[in-house]
C-alpha cells in the first residue's frame, strides 16, 4: 500500500512539472523577460529588382510627415539606384512618407518591398505609407502587406483618400494605423474565373482564403475580417465603424507588434517607460482619436493632438526617444552610411496584360492636390488576371 501512494504521489507531482507555464495577460509587466521575442512575420524573398514600373498608380516620397507642404518627389522609376537617390534627402531627417494613390498591384507589392530595402540600406528608421486605394487583388495586397509589416511601417488613411477591398488587407501590417478616410470591404473574386456553380467558386477560392486566413492571424487580426468581406456582394460595399476597425484589429497600434514591443521595451528602457506608454496611448485614444473619428478630422489634427499630449506623460524620453509615442514623426539626424553594391539585376518578366476595369459602383477615391497635377495616362488601370507566382488567377477584390 505505501507503494502505491508513493507512486501515485510521483505521478502527480510529474503531472505538475509538466504543465505549461502560465501566459501573462496582465497590462502590468514588472520583470522583463530574459528570452528575446520570436517575431511572427512572414519571412521575406530575396527581392527580384527587374524591370518593373507601376502600372496602376501613382508615388511620391516626401522626408516629412507634413503633407500640406506637398507630397515630395515623383517615383519615376523602381530601380535600386533610382530609388536611393530619391531617398537621399531623407536620411538627414531620418523619416520617408510614401505617398500611393493606386491599385494594389503587383508592382505596388514591388514598390513596398524595394522601398523597405532601399530605406533599410540608407538607416531611415521611420517610414509612412500615406496610402489612397480602391482597392486590387488580394495576393499582391498579401505580397506587401508581409512587406511592410517586415519593414516597419506606420500606415494613415487621410479624409482625402480611401482604403477600399484589398486595401483593407494592408492595415494589419502596420506597426501603426491612423484612419481619417473611409475603410470599406466587399467579398473577393476570381477576375476571369470559370465556375458555373457556387461549389466550384468556392473551390477557387479556398487558396487564397487559407493564405488570407494566415496572414491575418499572424499579423494579430481578427479573422471575423474575413467572414465580414464573405457576407458582402463584390459589387456592394460595407464601410467599416470606428467600433468596427477597432474589434477587427485594423487600427490604433498594432496587438501583436505592442506585445513584442512590451518585452523590448522593458529590458531597455525600463518598466517605468512602459507605464507611461500605455497611460498615453489610453490618453490617446480617447482625447484624440474618439473625439477626431466623431469630428471628421484629418491625419495631421490627430497627429497634433497626440505630439501636444505626450509630453504630460514624459515623452520623447531622453533614455529611448526613438521608441517612444509617435516617435514616427520625430526623425533623427544620422551619419550617412555607405551605399551598398548594387543589386543583380535578373531578366525582365514577359509584361502583364493591363485592362481599364469595368464600370463600378464603388466611389472613385478622391486625389490630393498633387497627384491630380500630373497625372499618366494608365492611372487608375487594373491589372486583371494577372498570374501568381505559382500560375494561378489572381483573386481580386477591386
Amino acid at each position: 500500500m505505501r507503494l502505491r501512494w508513493s507512486s501515485i504521489l510521483l505521478c502527480l507531482l510529474a503531472a505538475a512539472c509538466s504543465r505549461p507555464a502560465p501566459v501573462e495577460t496582465s497590462s502590468g509587466l514588472q520583470q522583463p523577460a530574459s528570452a528575446a521575442p520570436t517575431v511572427q512575420r512572414m519571412p521575406q524573398p530575396e527581392i527580384d529588382w527587374s524591370p518593373v514600373q507601376l502600372e496602376a498608380g501613382n508615388a511620391w516620397v516626401s522626408c516629412s510627415p507634413d503633407y500640406h507642404q506637398g507630397e515630395g518627389a515623383p517615383i519615376l522609376s523602381l530601380a535600386y539606384l533610382d530609388l536611393r537617390r530619391v531617398l537621399q534627402d531623407c536620411r538627414a531627417s531620418g523619416l520617408l512618407r510614401l505617398r500611393y494613390v493606386g491599385k494594389v498591384t503587383p508592382s505596388f507589392a514591388a514598390l513596398a518591398e524595394r522601398m523597405g530595402k532601399v530605406a533599410s540600406d540608407l538607416r531611415i528608421g521611420k517610414r509612412i505609407l500615406d496610402i489612397d486605394s480602391t482597392g486590387g487583388t488580394v495576393e499582391a495586397a498579401l505580397r506587401a502587406g508581409d512587406a511592410i509589416g517586415e519593414n516597419d511601417w506606420t500606415i494613415w488613411v487621410r479624409n482625402d483618400s480611401h482604403c477600399y477591398s484589398a486595401c483593407v488587407l494592408l492595415l494589419p501590417a502596420g506597426d501603426m494605423r491612423v484612419l481619417a478616410g473611409p475603410v470599406g470591404i466587399h467579398r473577393m473574386i476570381r477576375v476571369q474565373s470559370t465556375a458555373s456553380s457556387r461549389r466550384e467558386l468556392g473551390e477557387e477560392l479556398r487558396k487564397v482564403s487559407e493564405d488570407l486566413r494566415n496572414y491575418l492571424e499572424r499579423n494579430g487580426a481578427s479573422l471575423e475580417l474575413y467572414d465580414m468581406m464573405s457576407t458582402v456582394p463584390n459589387r456592394s460595399l460595407r464601410i467599416l465603424t470606428d467600433a468596427e476597425l477597432e474589434r477587427l484589429g485594423l487600427t490604433g497600434e498594432n496587438a501583436v507588434e505592442d506585445d513584442l514591443n512590451r518585452i523590448r521595451l522593458a529590458r531597455r528602457c525600463g518598466s517605468d517607460f512602459l507605464r507611461r506608454k500605455d497611460a498615453f496611448r489610453q490618453a490617446y485614444e480617447a482625447q484624440c482619436l474618439r473625439p477626431a473619428q466623431a469630428g471628421d478630422a484629418d491625419v495631421d489634427a490627430i497627429n497634433a493632438c497626440g505630439l501636444a499630449l505626450r509630453a504630460r506623460f514624459g515623452f520623447p524620453d531622453p533614455r529611448c526617444p526613438d521608441v517612444g509615442p509617435m516617435s514616427e514623426l520625430d526623425g533623427a539626424l544620422l551619419a550617412i552610411p555607405e551605399a551598398p553594391p548594387p543589386p543583380e539585376i535578373h531578366d525582365a518578366p514577359a509584361p502583364v496584360e493591363v485592362r481599364a476595369p469595368a464600370a463600378r459602383h464603388v466611389p472613385a477615391p478622391s486625389v490630393a492636390p498633387a497627384a491630380q497635377a500630373a497625372p499618366p495616362a494608365h492611372a487608375g488601370a487594373v491589372a486583371e488576371g494577372a498570374s501568381t507566382p505559382g500560375g494561378e488567377e489572381a483573386a481580386s477584390a477591386n
